[in-house]
């Protein structure tokens, strides 16, 4: 019997740290980023661009001026100071979509693309989604979201071997990410989906035409003083 209850308590024991270690590690991973900026992602180590060194500059969020936040959020998840990490009203559009035979739409939260921007690689599989599923939640937990969309906009790729709005602003128009304007950042963000297929500096039609829609959606997060509710 005592043998029996050893045996129990070293399998809860096992049980608890197979619980508790992704855990530990998700907030090792996130947490110091409250208080520091980092210096590289994941997908800066895994640039195969050819471009060396890759551009990346760091702008603080009273640099990054108000264009280039509110086109990334009117680009990529206009709900983002709603949700927990996951959209689920996107996600439940994406399987009904499906589900009738159009088009998969894609559904993933600023929160989702930094967590896979920061740690994970560009491959798309279950695990890779689950493992992005789990870190968006935990960015949510431990970052205020003002925090989130700085750290984003500041390592998001928006070009071949170009990573954040502080290089992309001075290597494409030549000024500051604080200085862009309206238009501009709303190029920027249009090519967030493809970055090496959509070029900034060769707007295709269909680039174009996204840069309008952007910048008609942020125009109304503007009057709707969206920016405000970051805090």
């Amino acid at each position: 019997m005592r043998h029996k209850k050893r045996k129990l308590r070293r399998r809860l024991r096992w049980i608890a740290l197979a619980l508790g270690l992704p855990v530990i590690i998700s907030l090792l991973l996130v947490l110091p980023l409250r208080w520091f900026n980092p210096v590289t992602s994941a997908f800066m180590l895994q640039d195969d661009s050819g471009r060396k060194p890759i551009l990346h500059e760091w702008q603080p969020w009273p640099q990054l001026g108000q264009s280039m936040p509110l086109a990334a959020v009117a680009a990529e998840d206009q709900r983002f100071a709603e949700h927990f990490g996951l959209d689920l009203r996107a996600i439940r559009k994406s399987i009904d979509d499906a589900e009738g035979g159009r088009r998969l739409r894609g559904a993933s939260t600023i929160s989702q693309q930094l967590a896979k921007n920061l740690y994970l690689t560009p491959n798309r599989n279950v695990l890779r989604k689950g493992i992005e599923a789990w870190l968006a939640v935990v960015i949510e937990i431990c970052l205020p979201k003002r925090r989130i969309l700085e750290i984003y906009v500041n390592i998001v790729e928006l070009g071949p071997g170009i990573y954040g709005v502080g290089a992309a602003s001075r290597y494409y128009f030549h000024k500051p990410a604080k200085a862009l304007s309206d238009r501009e950042a709303a190029l920027l963000a249009a090519v967030l989906p493809n970055p090496v297929q959509l070029r900034v500096d060769a707007p295709s039609n269909y680039l174009r035409g996204r840069q309008q829609w952007i910048i008609s959606q942020m125009q109304r997060l503007r009057r709707e003083h969206w920016l405000s509710l970051l805090g």
